[in-house]
């Protein structure tokens, strides 16, 4: 396997060799750029910029995306063109700010720096995309109640987009989120009124795949801290202009 900047500077060239002048622009974004990127358990998130997306385009770029995902184990890059970034920060939001808050253009133009992103929409998309997680582990929960090595991988692999969003609430509360994953669990904790010991119960299984103590009661909390998290930024910050209407005709 090769080192991070190894890979990088292969992956940038075996782009500008097979999408030639249809290629405007490669970006790393996430952990990577942020510098808290960490060997093992951290990936290497590209967004890259093409002036078509065509099928034909797209036809050219296979081998690359199939040596990048397959060979170097990184998830595929996404592939926009600029305009389309533009328009797409009002349903990903999160996305583009990670990209506005950590990024490094690997070669290009930086057509991240100026988009505006909604946060109203922002602050939608974290609690979408957390009670999506929610809802999933209870149906692992169910398929393998009480199962510790089922259920301690489920809440490993849980646990990397569960700390992306907790960034996000932290930002979601106008502060400027820490680097180190242990800060922003605690700052996330905190601003929410969350159990910071289920978090971080998480955090040190993410981080050395080592799982201890009873699996229920820990599945349970971690459960509980994310139903306070929501509940935390529906009391913050309530979704009025999307709340249902009364009927007031009779």
């Amino acid at each position: 396997m090769h080192s991070k900047e190894t890979k990088l500077t292969e992956l940038v060239n075996r782009l500008k060799e097979f999408a030639a002048v249809n290629l405007e622009s490669v970006i790393l974004f996430g952990s990577a750029a942020r510098g808290d990127f960490h060997e093992g358990h951290s990936d290497l998130n590209v967004v890259c910029i093409l002036r078509s997306l065509s099928v034909e385009e797209l036809g050219r770029l296979a081998q690359v995306v199939k040596w990048w995902c397959v060979e170097q184990k990184e998830p595929a890059p996404l592939f926009f063109t600029k305009n389309e970034l533009r328009h797409a920060a009002d349903v990903f939001a999160i996305e583009i700010l990670d990209m506005q808050h950590g990024r490094r253009v690997l070669y290009g133009a930086d057509v991240v720096v100026d988009i505006e992103v909604p946060m109203n929409l922002h602050r939608v998309q974290i609690e979408h995309d957390l009670r999506t997680i929610l809802l999933k582990l209870r149906q692992h929960y169910l398929r393998a109640p009480g199962d510790t090595k089922e259920l301690a991988l489920v809440l490993r692999k849980s646990f990397s987009g569960v700390l992306t969003l907790l960034r996000h609430v932290v930002i979601a509360f106008g502060e400027e989120p820490p680097v180190a994953a242990h800060d922003i669990v605690a700052r996330a904790a905190e601003l929410t009124g969350s159990n910071m010991v289920a978090y971080g119960a998480m955090l040190k299984l993410r981080e050395t795949d080592e799982f201890h103590g009873e699996i229920v009661a820990v599945y349970g909390a971690y459960l509980k801290a994310l139903e306070k998290t929501l509940d935390a930024l529906e009391h913050h910050f309530p979704k009025r202009e999307w709340q249902r209407v009364k009927n007031t005709h009779s």
